[in-house]
């Protein structure tokens, strides 16, 4: 194989690591620092209020296409509040929000 061919497989690998989603804790702080809801998220993504509860509670994850447009705007809220990026303790869970989503 030649070096051009592993420089490929090498971006091929990194590009997928950019595909990771952030811990459930970290998701629920990015669309409540938007002031975004549950509903409102799931809406925008096109899956049920539900789907998004449980991703933020890491009981399950976005598979494609509602991946792509989660990671898509998981990644855009991010810029906008990198402050909420960061995985912080005695940040309220979404299920103690008291069905604001």
């Amino acid at each position: 194989m030649s070096d051009p061919d592993r420089l490929k497989q090498v971006d091929a690998l990194l590009d997928g690591l950019d595909d990771v989603l952030p811990p459930p804790r970290v998701r629920a702080q990015l669309r409540l620092a938007a002031n975004l809801t549950q509903q409102e998220v799931a809406d925008a993504v096109g899956v049920k209020r539900l789907a998004v509860v449980r991703w933020e509670l890491g009981k399950s994850t976005p598979r494609r296409p509602h991946r792509d447009a989660y990671m898509h705007l998981l990644k855009r809220l991010a810029k906008r509040f990198p402050e909420a990026a960061e995985l912080k303790e005695g940040m309220p869970t979404p299920a103690s929000e008291g069905g604001s989503g």
